[in-house]
């Protein structure tokens, strides 16, 4: 099969159409990592190129005193009859194009690999193009890179092409799931008082739940907005039996000023005194702005000074971990992402081309 063209010269809204052309659901990835390779290696100079599973690495050695690292997924979600990408010129939205990773970020892909090719730099550039971002967290192409290169993962700023509508969105928050467990006595509802009901012990959790004052949080100008939900409620043996068992998963979105260990504290104490098993079945930590480092606040005034929190979780956590100011910065409306009617308005594309490149330009 020969490996499709992509043309980083072209103009970015093109070159994102072509990209949205290219099926890459996750685990599928290695067309469109052929070509993103290929396309670097014959339409960029002065580049060290290598691939590592289905990502695409790039980097400049020039000695430039700062590095700014670009990086952006090359998957999607399973593809539901929208490739290949079309064009609608009179949408609601104005110019738009549709189609599967328009959004979810294959219009941020495009974005960087342009600049790759046309951009004269003031900064050493690594570009990371990575596989498996949709899925498990154990598969993402990010993580392993970080586990068999870990060299390349240093910058002073990451810019992740995640959609944040042309605005940038700074850290994240963490993420954490808990499933609180209560017991009873399973008997015959005609004969309730030989039993003891455990959902009626979930009870206390959705009063605490529905009370609960969420915390905001501004750090660096940025307010992120922490949120307890129950997400999830199970219970139940039959219409005449006592439940002996329930569950309830409750989801915490919590800022980044809390650690993963100091959010399950959190969780444990708002719950205090019911009684309850407590299970922690998942958690990612948050990542914080770090608008004050130099590099994120030459991004900030490109950007005219349009920023804003990033509520939900991305990569850049994994940035942040590493001591390394990151930012979500791309086209795109992120309540798009993933759906049938996935669609990026091109005049999106083209500003966050020309905010880039002047941040690019600049030392």
């Amino acid at each position: 099969m020969s490996v499709p063209h992509l043309d980083l010269h072209a103009d970015p809204i093109d070159l994102t159409a072509a990209l949205v052309d290219i099926p890459s659901v996750s685990e599928d990835e290695s067309v469109i990592a052929d070509a993103v390779e290929t396309a670097l290696r014959d339409q960029t100079t002065g580049f060290e190129i290598v691939r590592n599973g289905n990502a695409v690495l790039a980097r400049t050695h020039r000695g430039l005193p700062t590095r700014v690292m670009l990086a952006g997924h090359l998957d999607t979600v399973p593809i539901a009859d929208n490739v290949p990408s079309r064009r609608e010129r009179d949408h609601a939205d104005g110019d738009v194009i549709h189609g599967c990773g328009t959004v979810d970020m294959k219009s941020g892909d495009a974005v960087f690999l342009h600049l790759a090719a046309t951009v004269d730099a003031a900064h050493d550039l690594t570009l990371v193009f990575y596989d498996c971002e949709e899925i498990a967290a154990s598969k993402n192409g990010l993580g392993r890179i970080e586990r068999e290169l870990p060299e390349w993962l240093q910058a002073d700023v990451a810019i992740l092409g995640e959609p944040s509508g042309g605005f940038i969105e700074a850290g994240c928050q963490g993420t954490l799931r808990v499933r609180l467990t209560a017991g009873g006595t399973r008997a015959h509802s005609a004969r309730s008082w030989l039993g003891d009901n455990a959902v009626h012990k979930l009870g206390a959790v959705l009063d605490r739940l529905a009370s609960y004052e969420a915390r905001q949080v501004d750090i660096d100008g940025c307010v992120y907005r922490e949120g307890l939900q129950a997400v999830r409620i199970s219970g139940g043996v039959a219409g005449n039996v006592v439940p002996d068992a329930a569950e309830v998963d409750v989801n915490f979105r919590f800022a980044p000023d809390r650690s993963v260990e100091q959010a399950v504290g959190h969780v444990r104490n708002v719950f205090a005194g019911l009684g309850l098993g407590v299970e922690v079945t998942d958690s990612s930590p948050g990542a914080l702005p770090g608008l004050g480092a130099p590099a994120a606040a030459a991004l900030i005034e490109a950007a005219g000074g349009q920023f804003r929190a990033k509520y939900g979780w991305t990569d850049v956590s994994r940035f942040s971990a590493l001591g390394i100011p990151a930012v979500n910065y791309g086209p795109g409306d992120p309540n798009l992402a993933h759906k049938r009617d996935e669609r990026v308005p091109t005049a999106q594309i083209t500003d966050v081309t020309s905010v880039l490149r002047e941040y690019l330009s600049k030392a």
